[in-house]
């Protein structure tokens, strides 16, 4: 039976594969139709609908907050998990303090991100969510894999996650600039995110696969990542039974 811990975890990747990643693929084909519609028209006539382009606009900017909120999601149930088990909130309070108001500054400034018509504020507001959301990525308890960090399902997906913060921030400027400057910056930029979004979907199978569940985290952080070693039976039971008597010393 899964304990509240285990489920809650659950969260972030139900909600990838629920919601964001058919964003993903609804925005990919509004930019792919977007993108056939304006060569069509500079070579004569278009059958495809006006509208798309409205669509991957509107599309985009549901995907690209959702992206920073499951980053968000991902962040917390691990930074909470470690407040909660080692009882931080008794002996740190300041910093749980501090954490929850970083979460609720960077929540904050993404939606004022949104709101913002300004080219300044629009950056403000940008530096501020991705500078909060490294903040919470530095925290205790969440999971970087350091010693793979380039197929690390955290820094792929914060990758992912500045990537679509920056196309938050420069989207009126694709429409102003009659250059296609800021255009074609989105273009390839928004297409490296794709590629890191298919990274995404395959670190994050592998991580469901090694992420233990709470009965068995005591036996698997003992095991040896780097060297894909794990303590035999014979050792475990000789550590139980060396804690046992360390406890029943204390006792």
């Amino acid at each position: 039976m899964v304990d509240l811990n285990d489920a809650l975890g659950l969260l972030h990747p139900a909600i990838a594969v629920i919601f964001v990643f058919p964003f993903i693929g609804i925005v990919s084909y509004f930019a792919w139709q977007t993108r056939q519609r304006r060569l069509q028209i500079m070579a004569g006539k278009s059958n495809i609908p006006p509208t798309t382009g409205l669509n991957h606009n509107r599309f985009g900017k549901v995907l690209a907050g959702a992206v920073v909120g499951l980053a968000l999601l991902g962040m917390a149930h691990p930074i909470f998990a470690n407040i909660t088990t080692n009882q931080i909130w008794s002996k740190e309070p300041l910093k749980v303090v501090f954490i929850v108001l970083i979460f609720a500054a960077t929540i904050a400034s993404l939606v004022f991100l949104y709101r913002a018509k300004p080219r300044l504020w629009r950056g403000i507001f940008a530096t501020l969510t991705g500078t909060g959301l490294v903040v919470l990525g530095s925290q205790d308890g969440v999971f970087r894999r350091e010693y793979e960090w380039y197929v690390s399902h955290y820094y792929i997906g914060l990758a992912a996650a500045m990537l679509m913060i920056f196309s938050l921030a420069i989207l009126p400027d694709i429409y102003q600039d009659r250059s296609n400057r800021w255009r074609i910056v989105h273009a390839v930029l928004n297409s490296i995110a794709l590629l890191l979004f298919v990274g995404q979907g395959l670190t994050g199978t592998r991580d469901l696969l090694e992420i233990p569940l709470g009965w068995q985290k005591h036996y698997i952080e003992q095991c040896d990542f780097a060297a894909r070693i794990c303590p035999s039976k014979t050792s475990q039971s000789q550590v139980e039974k060396e804690l046992g008597v360390v406890q029943a010393l204390r006792l």
